[in-house]
Formats: C-alpha cells, structure tokens, sequence
C-alpha cells in the first residue's frame, strides 16, 4: 500500500473477536499501526505513548487501530496490562500485513527471520491512505506527536 491507495474496508477480527471495517469509523482519521510483538519494551512504549495521548487524538478526530500477527489472547494480555483504550487487530493469518507490505525478513544480532515492520498508515476520512509513517522514522516514545503532525 502506498500513499493515495485506498485502503481496504475489512481490517480484521480484534482481541475480543469483533470485526473492525474501515466504513465503521467514516468521517475520521484512522492511525493504523503496525507493530512487531505483544508485550515486548519497543512496542510497549510504543503502545503507552498513543494510550497517553489519547485524548489529545481522539480530540484530533483520529481512531488508532493496532495490528500485530500475534492472536486474540496475547493481545488481551497485553491490552489488560497497559490499560489500553484501543482494539488490536489479530493478523495471525498475515493477511493484513502482507496486504500493507509491512511483513518481511528482518534482521536482529545477525539472526534472520520473518516478521512485521513497525509501520504506521494514516489514513483519511475517505479511506484513502494520506500519510506513511516507516519504519525507520518511527519513535516508540514520541509516536502520538507523529502521528498528530500534519506533514
């Protein structure tokens, strides 16, 4: 997916099973992030910067939306442990991230392996991608103010 792509309108089931489409939240900005693992320091502080920020966000008239490939259950655990206030997608299929282009081989401690890079898509009322935030860019401790400035 690239800049003035439509994103599709089914995302995916979150933690709690329920289906999160695209024309639920017409007439809002969508920050769908993408993210590694649950529970892990990066995504966590990642997770606590937009629970944070939330208000100021929400106020903004964006919707945050996290996708991880891990399932329903690690999600609510780590929903539950951080007090967040937004659902998670469960892509354990990688339908999503394949779909968004944000899962490929990655590299850590010379160890290769597949899995997601941390990504955010902001997306417009009209459902169309507007801005993408990638992986390099991405500051775990600082992402609410990312997302919130209009580039």
């Amino acid at each position: 997916m690239n800049v003035g792509d439509k994103a599709p309108d089914f995302l995916g089931t979150d933690q709690d099973g329920k289906e999160i489409k695209l024309s639920d939240y017409k007439g809002k900005k969508i920050a769908l992030y993408f993210y590694p693992k649950d529970l892990t320091a990066g995504c966590t502080a990642q997770a606590c910067n937009l629970r944070d920020n939330y208000h100021e966000l929400i106020e903004k008239g964006y919707v945050i939306i996290g996708v991880s490939i891990q399932d329903e259950k690690s999600h609510k655990k780590f929903i539950e442990k951080n007090n967040l206030p937004f659902p998670i997608i469960a892509d354990t299929n990688l339908k999503l991230v394949k779909e968004f282009g944000v899962y490929g081989e990655k590299k850590m401690y010379g160890r290769t392996y597949m899995g997601t890079f941390r990504t955010t898509f902001i997306i417009n009322e009209d459902g169309v991608i507007e801005r993408i935030i990638g992986p390099k860019q991405i500051k775990t401790k600082d992402h609410a103010a990312q997302i919130l400035a209009e580039n």
